[in-house]
């Protein structure tokens, strides 16, 4: 969990004044949305159906959430979150064509 938490807080995503993504969310000052998406686990890989065997079971889900949630409460000022398992419609606005995927069992 630390070093989940760590790569999110540390990642260097934002533009600097040269436009590349040298800048760290605390760098900017910025803050960050935490919202469980249970979806986002689904496996794809077979069939037409995805498969969500490999996600972890509600209780254990929403505890790595919370854990989660409180490291980054404990490390900056500016942390938001959902409601874990609701349905919720998110109005968000992506700036950029970037998306990254960090994998905590692929860090080595």
């Amino acid at each position: 969990m630390e070093w989940i938490c760590e790569k999110v807080l540390n990642l260097r995503i934002f533009e600097d004044h040269e436009g590349k993504m040298n800048l760290s969310v605390t760098q900017i000052d910025g803050g960050i949305l935490v919202i469980s998406q249970f979806t986002l686990y689904g496996d794809c890989r077979r069939g037409r159906r995805p498969s969500f065997s490999d996600a972890a079971p509600a209780d254990l889900g929403q505890a790595l959430y919370r854990s989660f949630v409180e490291f980054l409460k404990n490390r900056t000022m500016n942390v938001a979150e959902g409601v874990f398992g609701a349905h919720m419609d998110i109005d968000a606005l992506n700036d950029g064509p970037v998306t990254l995927l960090l994998d905590s069992e692929r860090r080595f």
